[in-house]
């Protein structure tokens, strides 16, 4: 197929990219590099662009006669979404309607949505089923739930199939080591316990130590991204017209704060410093998928199903590339 990736410069979507491209699809990413990398993906494939200029992205369509789209480009900073709201919805709802909009125009046939459990809020049933209340808590949620509802109206009424794939917590790096984690700010729990591992940061919060779990801090379901990306390829080849589907993709199994920084520290063979601080407003204690459904009907088997292989692959990373994929003046 040709498949236009948007965001695809980006963490989970350059694990996609390299997907697609190993199974044979002419692959076009469009990205603005306002938060991915060129380096993260193949020169001659990249698109410097942005959503914002639809009449742009219309023309790429035609011009690479796109089949199908794969939409990662978003503002992903659940804090950040509270305090500026417009930014969000402008951008990950706005633009991804234009977006949208635009494939229904050019008879783009297929496209998958990058979703979150975030859409769920607060849970009432863990492990979480694809048909749990979305009730979302912050406004990061509340984008990605409409644009989910937009998608499966245009799919109800257009010649257009849809899959959404609502991610638990992406984590790890490519295998060979090339290919990792590299956000500014970085936020994930993971990457941090790495740098503070190594000293680039003086130690690792943990926010939140009197939840109702085992050890009174979050439980979080961590995917690696190169399953999550394997989701993807599986998901185009399984949407059909008409029809949206909507996918948990996790390991459906939950590992805690305090849990994942003893691993890393067995994994690394370092003491990690940390600090205990307060709970994050919106944080729910536990977060795990039921995956179920797309192991089922997609075929779906998560090569990574323990965290310890997870952490490994992020060690590797962070070992061979301590700045990411940036030198240390450019950080």
């Amino acid at each position: 197929m040709r498949i236009l990736v948007t965001g695809g410069a980006g963490y989970i979507g350059a694990h996609t990219v390299r997907q697609l491209l190993a199974a044979g699809h002419d692959v076009t990413i469009l990205d603005n590099l306002h938060t991915g990398h060129r380096q993260a993906v193949p020169a001659e494939r990249l698109v410097v662009g942005d959503l914002r200029d639809a009449d742009f992205v219309d023309a790429l369509l035609i011009q690479k006669r796109i089949e199908a789209v794969v939409h990662f480009a978003a503002y992903a900073y659940v804090g950040e979404s509270v305090t500026q709201p417009a930014r969000y919805y402008t951008n990950n709802l706005l633009y991804a309607l234009q977006l949208l909009e635009r494939c229904r125009r050019q008879g783009v046939a297929r496209f998958v949505f990058s979703s979150s459990c975030a859409t769920y809020g607060i849970p009432t049933t863990v492990p979480i089923p694809e048909s749990a209340p979305q009730q979302p808590v912050n406004p990061y949620g509340n984008t990605k739930l409409a644009f989910e509802r937009a998608l499966a109206d245009y799919t109800a009424a257009y010649p257009l199939g849809g899959c959404i794939l609502r991610y638990f917590n992406a984590a790890g790096a490519a295998a060979d080591g090339t290919l990792g984690e590299d956000h500014t700010p970085e936020t994930h729990l993971i990457p941090l316990v790495f740098q503070a591992a190594v000293g680039q940061i003086p130690f690792v919060t943990i926010f939140g130590t009197d939840y109702p779990t085992p050890d009174g801090t979050c439980i979080r379901d961590y995917v690696h991204v190169e399953d999550l990306a394997a989701a993807h390829v599986l998901a185009l080849d399984a949407i059909q017209p008409g029809h949206c589907r909507a996918y948990n993709v996790g390991i459906g199994k939950g590992y805690s704060v305090r849990e994942v920084i003893r691993t890393a520290e067995d994994v690394c063979g370092r003491t990690i410093p940390v600090r205990e601080g307060p709970r994050r407003a919106g944080d729910p204690p536990v977060l795990v998928a039921d995956a179920t459904r797309i192991r089922r009907e997609l075929g779906w088997t998560p090569q990574y199903e323990h965290l310890r292989g997870i952490l490994e692959t992020a060690w590797n990373w962070h070992r061979r590339h301590p700045h990411g994929f940036r030198a240390p003046a450019d950080r």
